[in-house]
């Protein structure tokens, strides 16, 4: 039986990548201005115990606004200030928030709420 050999080599890390011109995230409803820049669109790494260090996790589950603008700064691309979250549209705050919500559920109770 002839079977294709495969070669293996170490994985590299799995890369969002968007058509020139089209951006990768959450859309902002409320772009932040920094400067000479606009953020229409922020992209949510899941976080890490260090990035989840001094926090409630039952405050990030609840998103809590104090517990989101300590943690948001930690974990978004491109890195979001502390102010800026404090300044941040509320439908805006609550998208992220849902997205880092969405990372700390566990995968079984994500594919059961899915298949419901």
């Amino acid at each position: 039986m002839n079977t294709p050999t495969q070669t293996t080599t170490a994985a590299a890390p799995a890369v969002a990548i968007a058509a020139p011109g089209i951006p990768v995230g959450i859309a902002l409803d409320a772009p932040i201005q920094r400067g000479a820049q606009t953020i229409t669109h922020v992209q949510v790494r899941k976080p890490n115990a260090g990035a989840l260090r001094g926090l409630s996790l039952v405050e990030v589950l609840q998103m809590n606004v104090t517990a989101l603008q300590t943690l948001l700064p930690r974990v978004t691309e491109p890195p979001l200030l502390k102010q800026e979250v404090a300044l941040m549209d509320p439908a805006d705050l609550v998208s992220l928030g849902t997205e880092v919500v969405g990372f700390l559920v566990p995968k079984a109770q994500r594919e059961a709420f899915q298949s419901e």
